[in-house]
This record gives structure tokens, sequence and C-alpha cells, in this order.
């Protein structure tokens, strides 16, 4: 049986972007990314705009690599996460959702941009989502339209993924091989 998904979004969960901007936090490395390179929607105005700062902990690809998911970019930085997330994190190349042009386009049903794309990929696939945008909305929507099981972990833009993050994804991906195993 194939391992569940795990989407990842870079944004909030890998890099705390929410944190105290003159502190970076301990055991965090920091990433300049050219703004022309960066994962943006004007750039027609990149070139005159300072590097993006990201934080990433490079331990957190030993960690992800070893809770028993199949990984899958879920961001706005889409295959750039390949080029810049990856080789800071010990990742290799991974699969990405292509959002082509959705990203940021508001539903008026409230429910995240991403979520519909995120189902559509996991095609009835257990998989786990972690973000710092997810609302009840998404949950409700993931339990109406996904066949399989879907965890919805927010992570706090401020701290980013941390060991209680971990574990809960351990936890969900631990249970989805115990009731193949019972079932």
């Amino acid at each position: 049986m194939n391992r569940p998904l795990l989407f990842l979004d870079v944004d909030g969960p890998l890099n705390p972007y929410a944190a105290q901007p003159e502190r970076r936090p301990d055991g965090y490395t920091t990433l300049r990314v050219p703004r022309n390179d960066a994962h943006e929607n004007d750039r027609s105005l990149s070139s005159r705009r300072r590097p993006l700062r990201v934080w990433l902990n490079p331990e957190h690809g030993r960690i992800l690599l070893q809770l028993g998911f199949e990984l899958c970019w879920a961001t706005t930085w889409m295959d750039d996460a390949n080029r810049w997330i990856a080789p800071v994190l010990g990742l290799p190349e991974l699969p990405f959702v292509d959002f082509g042009d959705v990203p940021l386009q508001e539903r008026p049903d409230g429910v995240h941009w991403k979520t519909g794309p995120l189902v559509d990929y996991a095609n009835g696939r257990p998989f786990a989502w972690v973000d710092d945008e997810q609302s009840e909305l998404d949950q409700t929507y993931v339990t109406a339209h996904h066949q399989g099981p879907g965890l919805l972990h927010h992570v706090n833009p401020r701290v980013g993924l941390r060991e209680n993050d971990f574990n809960t994804l351990a936890d969900f991906a631990g249970s989805l091989n115990t009731s193949r195993t019972t079932g």
C-alpha cells in the first residue's frame, strides 16, 4: 500500500515568517532568495526589491523523511521549493501540487484556495496537510469531498513546525498503518 501524502506548505510551517524579524529562531539558518526567482505574482518590481528572507531548520528534512509519508510540496513556491527549500533541508526533489493561476484567489465560501486542489491531487489517498492558513471550513470541505482520511494540521507561523507537530503527524501516519493491518 502507498504511504499517505504529506502536503507541505513552506511559509509558516517550514519558514516561521511571522517570528520576530530581528531574531532568527534557534536551529534555523537564513536563506536569501532573489525576488525574481521567488514565488511572486508581481515580477515587474522584483529587481528593485530586497531578496526574500527565509528561515529554515536543516533538521526538519531528516525528521520529515522519517515520518512515514510521501512528501509533496503544497505551496505557492511550487517547483521553486525544490530549487531553494529542499537543498537546505536535505530533501530530495519532491512532487508539487501545481496550483497554476489559482494561488491567492479567495473563494466566496471561505474555503482556502489550496483545499480543493489538494483534495483533487490526493484522489482519495490518505493525507496530512501542514499549513498556517487552514480553518474549520477547510476541514468540512475535506470531510465532504475526500474519500480517505485527511488530517489538516495548523502550524503557528511565529514558531513553525515543532516537536509536537511532528508527533501529531507521526501518530496520524501510524494510525493509518494500524488500521490497514487490522482492517
